[in-house]
């Protein structure tokens, strides 16, 4: 949304608030909040997932348990299920809308194939797309 007063510019609400194209980028590597964070922006419908299936590991662990030699393990203790009743990501994965893939070889020599690919299409997308924000409409009318 907007927001206008009498003597200032308008502004955006909520203020943090994004209008803009936006792509999240995922990998192999990507785990609890790595797959919680795409899963919801797909969700929301708020732009294309590109890169890698996501690592599939929400299941939250609590009460770090100490061993004789120093180490220590935990038990899993939480995780999340989806609105319809399903169980969400764990040892699945988000999988990308678009795949894309960073080979390790390329990435060495410095490429990043993923976030090439994002800038690419968000800067054909702001060419033929671009995103504005609407301009204050006149005075109210009476009803």
């Amino acid at each position: 949304a907007m927001g206008a007063s009498r003597n200032f510019e308008e502004w955006r609400a909520p203020g943090g608030g994004i209008h803009a194209h936006m792509i999240t980028l995922i990998n192999e590597f990507s785990c609890s909040d790595g797959d919680y964070f795409p899963h919801f922006f797909r969700e929301y419908e708020l732009g294309p997932l590109v890169g890698k299936r996501t690592w599939g590991g929400i299941v939250g662990i609590a009460g770090y348990r100490p061993l004789i030699d120093g180490g220590y393990y935990t038990v899993p203790q939480f995780t999340s299920y989806s609105l319809e009743g399903e169980w969400l990501i764990e040892n699945e994965g988000v999988i990308p809308d678009i795949e894309v893939d960073n080979p390790p070889d390329r990435m060495a020599r410095g490429y990043d194939d993923q976030l090439d690919w994002a800038i690419n299409d968000i800067l054909e997308k702001l060419k033929n797309d671009p995103k504005k924000l609407p301009e204050r409409p006149g005075p109210p009318e009476e009803r």
